[in-house]
């Protein structure tokens, strides 16, 4: 195929997700879709730096003996699925023939259709199972008595390499911590004495959702989203009877968890979006759920699109409420230099960098964004297979934070946060940028 190097000039747009019909789930017709792209691709490859996926479907064809797509075994296409992380960094900022132009290149849903193939064909590994239950797993290593051992265990390299033989999670990969306290017990009960001030895009009053990682790994982040809002004025309560969001299971194909995880959650976030409350999420991809994956897979479900026109990114609510002229910039501390990861699923949600510029506002503090995947995408990095090739997408973030020589660094997705660190690996650990706000605030 002969690649018009001309893309569309106009916004990218994104097509429902057909995944309810049966053509979704032929393989012959996926077949014919994947060559059709990877085609394309071929001729383009611009996104060559961004994962692996697009590295190996480029070696494949190089190596093939006709040198073209068509060269390439069908068995082969899998080499490629299963390094796309769905992180949309090529659909948003690289490829030129996303809709409306008259290719339809959605690589992220391409790969997301294939991820769905593959799981209703053959379903998964009991690892994957397991890393992608993130609130049964937390639960279960959230017990005041199993915790500790848990975090003990993961910081032992003899367990942790026998954890790496038995089930495949990598042990030079960051695992994260289990609290035996989770958010929604440390703000049981709470109840803001907050007199929320409404403005023409925020209510003033933002339901929680706590999401399974902030809840069980790291409840800090909701502690500090809850000061700085309250301390701005902004009156916080927690989602009752949340669940995962459902985006681990998104990301292995399982679209039917997926359902089930909106069935649960959709309910619950409506009831507090009637009652007249906005809703934030300290983690970017739990936001993009809610905002992008749920409505393309439920474009005709009215509460589903009522969800996403209500919920926000921590910074993004933050610098609404300042354009309102309601953001507290009374700042007691200066935070100096800061190296700023841009998170991929916030990047993708088009809001711009709202952390970037939260931050800004506080005298004496340079902020450095750093716009590179870190490779970590939730469970990418900690399986075996992948885990080295995780560091070394992440190798030009860690490298530019090496450079910044900064105070702090940091990433609003956490995980990522976690795979810097250990790509310095240095004894440093990252603040969230909540974590800095509070911080500068003195609260």
């Amino acid at each position: 195929m002969a690649v018009n190097r001309e893309g569309s000039l106009e916004a990218p747009t994104r097509h429902p997700l057909d995944w309810k019909s049966e053509d979704f789930y032929d393989q012959a017709s996926l077949y014919a879709e994947l060559e059709r792209v990877f085609d394309i691709c071929h001729g383009c490859r611009r996104c060559v730096s961004l994962c692996h996926a697009f590295p190996n479907l480029f070696d494949l064809v190089d190596e093939s003996e006709t040198m073209e797509v068509d060269g390439v075994a069908k068995d082969d296409y899998w080499k490629v699925v299963e390094h796309c992380y769905l992180c949309d960094l090529c659909y948003l900022t690289k490829c030129p023939y996303v809709p409306p132009h008259e290719w339809n290149v959605d690589f992220p849903h391409l790969m997301l259709r294939a991820k769905a193939v593959a799981f209703r064909q053959k379903g998964t590994s009991l690892r994957n199972k397991l890393l992608s239950s993130t609130d049964l797993v937390g639960s279960l290593a959230g017990i005041p008595v199993v915790a500790p051992l848990v975090n003990t265990a993961n910081r032992s390299r003899p367990l942790r390499k026998l954890l790496e033989s038995t089930l495949g999670v990598s042990a030079d990969a960051v695992l994260p911590e289990y609290q035996s306290k989770p958010l929604s017990k440390c703000l049981a009960g709470h109840r803001s004495s907050v007199q929320a001030e409404a403005g023409e895009s925020t209510t003033g009053k933002v339901a929680l959702f706590a999401t399974c990682y902030g809840n069980h790994n790291e409840p800090q982040l909701g502690e500090d989203l809850l000061a700085v809002f309250e301390h701005n004025g902004i009156a916080v309560s927690l989602v009752e009877k949340e669940q995962c969001c459902g985006m681990p299971k998104l990301e292995l194909g399982d679209l039917e968890a997926v359902d089930r995880a909106r069935q649960a959650n959709i309910p619950q976030l409506l009831k507090m979006v009637e009652d007249g409350w906005d809703i934030v999420a300290p983690i970017p991809s739990c936001v993009l759920m809610f905002k992008q994956e749920l409505p393309l897979m439920y474009p005709d479900d009215e509460d589903v699109q009522r969800v996403m026109g209500a919920i926000f990114d921590p910074f993004e609510y933050l610098m609404l409420r300042h354009r309102e002229g309601r953001l507290n910039t009374d700042f007691k501390q200066p935070l100096g230099k800061v190296a700023y990861h841009v998170a991929c699923h916030q990047r993708v949600q088009k809001i711009g960098m709202k952390t970037r510029d939260v931050l800004r506002l506080i005298p004496d503090t340079e902020i450095l964004p750093i716009e590179r995947c870190s490779g970590h995408d939730g469970t990418y990095a900690v399986k075996n297979e992948f885990h080295t090739i995780s560091m070394k997408i992440a190798r030009p973030v860690v490298n530019k934070v090496k450079q910044a020589g900064a105070d702090y660094y940091c990433s609003d997705c956490p995980m990522a946060g976690h795979q810097i660190e250990n790509g310095l690996a240095d004894g440093s650990q990252p603040l969230h940028p909540l974590s800095l706000l509070r911080k500068a605030y003195g609260i």
